[in-house]
């Protein structure tokens, strides 16, 4: 099913990963080459990354990874979070059903979602984000101008 790893100021849960991948050709390579990162912002706009993730991820042979930083208040202990895990499993795996690549999803239980981002990103990562079309600055595209400027490459999907 998944595991769940404590690290000082992180809860990490990973599940097991969803494919929809056919088997390899005779000769054809296995190892993946991109990974690809999105970041879960809300249902709707992550399944659109999700998708447009997987166009680029099935285009270079690649697979995603769907980072989900749960915030938990500073009250609550840690290995707490406002929304039950089960629940929060049950719809993401059905957001990750809906990538044409295999989809590891890694649930975060974190006191700061945007620096746990920063420290769970591998250099010059390949990050897709969905958020909302407004014309004023939403926290999507603010974490998503904050992972470019760390040195990220960003790809910022607006959706209505």
């Amino acid at each position: 099913m998944g595991e769940l790893k404590n690290t000082a100021l992180v809860f990490e849960k990973r599940l097991d990963p969803v494919t929809r991948r056919t088997a390899p050709a005779h000769g054809e390579e296995t190892e993946s080459k991109l990974d690809v990162t999105v970041v879960f912002t809300s249902p709707a706009a992550t399944l659109a990354a999700v998708q447009k993730a997987g166009i680029l991820a099935r285009t270079l042979n690649g697979r995603i990874s769907l980072l989900v930083p749960q915030v938990v208040p500073y009250p609550a202990p840690l290995e707490s979070p406002p929304v039950l895990l089960d629940f929060s499993e049950h719809w993401l795996r059905q957001i990750a059903g809906q990538s044409p690549v295999e989809t590891a999803v890694h649930i975060y239980l974190c006191r700061d979602a945007a620096s746990t981002l920063q420290t769970l990103l591998a250099p010059r990562s390949l990050v897709v984000i969905g958020g909302r079309k407004h014309w004023w600055p939403t926290w999507e595209k603010k974490l998503a101008s904050n992972l470019l400027r760390s040195g990220h490459e960003v790809i910022f999907l607006e959706t209505e």
